[in-house]
């Protein structure tokens, strides 16, 4: 199954590279599922592999000068705050064992539960969303809006080591009134800088396996390369509806997994 988890990698990384969303999500389902990587371990070695890989997506849109400097600050720091306060209060804080009436779920189960409610949430917002034309003369908007719904997304994704850009690509374009492409590149910054920032808070108190992390990041590197590559061949919209049958698919087997395991 391993060779598979070393493809998926690839996969998640085009996924990026094309849209700026969705890769992400399916990162700890890979290390979990085809890995068999400790769930909450998992979110861990989540942030680091999307935070490092997306430094190529980066680099590619800054070139490209697609980057809005002002929604890194209004939006990114406080997502970034977000999942500080995720992964040093939020998580550490959740019960080993949790009880819902007569039914009692662990830590792990919890985490794949949520994690699923967030992949469906995703892969619904890929199949139903509309591409919308883009306007002409729209200035972006930056306001506290952005700033809470930037908290609130970096809380939420921080817990389950999800980048987020399911979750940013929308606020920014329908909040910040962003043109498409540049909502996509500031989602590949944003996502890089808060990814690195919760992973670095976690070493403190988890061991990694470096060779195995590091191998994970080359391959969804590689795989961003190829997905900035294609983001000028493909037709991003098509491709974004496919992959978001495929992520539904997903979070309904994770969904049974859960229930019936």
């Amino acid at each position: 199954m391993e060779w598979i988890g070393y493809v998926a990698s690839i996969l998640i990384g085009i996924s990026l590279g094309l849209m700026g969303s969705g890769g992400s999500i399916l990162t700890v389902p890979v290390l979990v599922y085809l890995f068999h990587v400790d769930p909450l371990l998992a979110t861990t070695y989540s942030l680091c592999v999307v935070g490092f890989s997306s430094i190529a997506g980066v680099i590619s849109r800054l070139k490209q000068r697609l980057v809005d400097i002002k929604t890194i600050l209004v939006f990114g720091i406080p997502s970034v705050m977000g999942v500080f306060i995720s992964r040093k209060f939020i998580l550490p804080g959740i019960p080993s064992l949790l009880h819902f009436g007569n039914n009692v779920l662990t830590k792990n189960s919890f985490i794949m539960l949520f994690f699923a409610s967030l992949m469906l949430v995703s892969a619904l917002s890929m199949i139903l969303g509309k591409n919308k034309k883009e306007e002409e003369g729209i200035l972006p908007v930056y306001g506290i809006t952005l700033m809470l719904v930037g908290l609130a997304e970096g809380m939420l994704t921080g817990i389950v080591g999800a980048g987020g850009g399911f979750l940013i690509i929308p606020a920014l374009v329908i909040l910040g009134k962003l043109p498409m492409k540049k909502a996509i590149a500031s989602s590949i910054f944003i996502i890089s800088i808060k990814s690195i920032v919760g992973f670095l808070g976690d070493l403190s108190h988890t061991v990694i396996d470096w060779k195995f992390l590091s191998i994970i990041i080359v391959l969804a590197t590689t795989g961003i390369i190829t997905g900035n590559f294609l983001n000028k061949k493909m037709d991003g919209a098509k491709l974004k509806k496919g992959f978001g049958w495929f992520v539904f698919a997903m979070s309904l087997v994770i969904f049974i997994e859960q229930i019936t395991g």
